[in-house]
């Protein structure tokens, strides 16, 4: 445990350095993208501010994700990963649109930007970048792994900028500045559009995978006890853990014997599928069991290792036909 401690807070720091690092350099480009008047540098500024929320959250994120589900969370933390994604999105479309307001203009009136600022900031991109990518690109989690590539993508970014500004320098094709910032935004428009679009259907509780939901269906109603399974819902807490409910008819009555069986068999035809929470409810051909006051009760199985009773009247249950 105490390596896993450490482990823990390693990840921690190597994410705190690729922030910080990142964060610096992003307010060094906007303020010498200003100075050099090139819109190409504000665009790749735009680029690595949203890299620097997505590596903040991403830091945060590995310091609240490790808590324990709570009264009041009672799925754990997950969804703040979701959060921090959707509002990295939206500051990446805010920025990239004031950008190519700026920059498409210029293709008509074209502004010579200041190459030799343009060439030494290029330079210094491609260092800091790559030293954010070396610190991650050595850490084991998967956080690490995708921010590395992130970095990297910005390595690439700041090496086409520094080809765009010698070209500048030696042609004075002033057109390059605008085109390159255009080129830049509509790919990180193309990027978040992608991220966003699947963020907001896990915000609204689109079902994760359709591919799934059928393989999930397909196996509890091949389970010979099965008449059918509705109600089937398969959400997604981040888009990565999934949570299941579902109703299950039974084709004959069962004892709470027969039940626990069941339960066991449902539990091992959804586990190759490594759902974060799943509750199942069986319910009988007829009635599965009556108390005195002639309650229908149908048996529900969970996740956990209790099996429950939900207290449903015959003719106002919805769900039987």
């Amino acid at each position: 445990m105490p390596h896993d401690h450490h482990h823990h807070h390693h990840e921690s720091q190597n994410i705190a350095t690729a922030f910080w690092l990142n964060f610096s350099f992003t307010l060094i480009e906007i303020v010498g993208g200003l100075l050099t008047n090139s819109v190409a540098i504000l665009a790749d500024a735009v680029h690595d501010l949203g890299d620097s929320l997505a590596i903040g959250f991403a830091w945060v994120a590995s310091k609240i994700a490790g808590k324990e589900a709570n009264s009041r969370y009672s799925y754990g933390y997950r969804r703040w990963s979701l959060l921090s994604a959707l509002v990295t999105g939206v500051v990446l479309v805010v920025g990239s649109v004031l950008v190519l307001v700026t920059a498409i203009p210029r293709l008509w009136e074209p502004v010579l930007p200041h190459a030799p600022g343009m060439i030494a900031l290029a330079v210094l991109g491609v260092v800091v970048n790559g030293a954010a990518v070396l610190k991650l690109k050595r850490g084991k989690t998967q956080n690490e792994q995708v921010l590395s590539w992130h970095l990297l993508e910005d390595v690439l970014g700041w090496a086409v900028v520094l080809i765009g500004s010698v070209l500048i320098y030696f042609t004075g094709w002033a057109f390059l500045d605008p085109l390159l910032s255009i080129g830049f935004t509509l790919f990180i428009l193309l990027n978040v559009w992608r991220s966003l679009k699947r963020t907001i259907a896990l915000f609204l509780q689109v079902t994760p995978d359709a591919q799934l939901t059928a393989q999930l269906e397909q196996a509890l109603t091949a389970l010979p006890f099965v008449e059918s399974a509705h109600h089937l819902h398969l959400w997604s807490l981040d888009g990565e853990q999934h949570v299941l409910t579902v109703h299950l008819r039974l084709k004959h009555d069962a004892d709470s014997h027969q039940l626990s069986h069941y339960k066991e068999e449902v539990r091992v035809v959804l586990a190759p599928h490594q759902l974060a929470h799943t509750t199942v409810e069986f319910e009988g051909p007829a009635e599965l069991c009556r108390d005195e006051k002639g309650t229908v009760m149908s048996h529900a199985v969970h996740d956990h290792d209790h099996q429950s009773c939900n207290h449903q009247h015959g003719a106002s249950d919805p769900h039987r036909h």
